[in-house]
């Protein structure tokens, strides 16, 4: 009998292919890292953003902001201490999201539709952080 709940092969081989696994990584973490980097090249710019969103000290916001969205990256990229990088881009995650896409306290219309779509595309990142955290466990559990 033919088992037909395995992966095509072409998927077995992209899922098995050791690169898989840091660009899955690199894709998940490119927002942040670019981020980070951006605001690092210009924190005059960086603390204006977080100045516009009420967050006081802007200058140590920016700050935090800044280590937060490189250490969490690279944490996740290195494949060492995945939880901690995925926990700190994940609290950081939701709580900007909160901050910057309050769709709750909006009035409708396009303004609140866009807000309503990025909190939860936010929420959907929080979840590959979880996910990336689970499967590196699960990788250090069977080396």
């Amino acid at each position: 009998m033919k088992n037909t709940t395995r992966d095509p092969r072409f998927v077995d081989a992209i899922l098995n292919w050791r690169p898989t696994w840091f660009l899955a990584r690199l894709a998940l973490v490119c927002a942040y890292l670019v981020g980070g980097l951006v605001k690092l090249a210009d924190f005059s710019s960086a603390v204006a953003e977080q100045a516009h969103f009420g967050m006081s000290p802007p200058a140590l916001w920016a700050a935090l902001t800044i280590a937060v969205e490189l250490v969490g990256s690279l944490l996740i990229l290195s494949g060492r201490l995945v939880w901690l990088g995925a926990g700190m881009l994940g609290v950081f995650t939701i709580l900007a999201a909160i901050t910057a896409n309050a769709f709750w306290s909006m009035p409708a219309g396009p303004e609140r539709f866009a807000a309503t779509n990025a909190f939860f595309e936010h929420l959907g990142l929080i979840g590959g952080f979880v996910m990336a955290a689970l499967v590196a466990e699960l990788e250090h559990r069977r080396v």
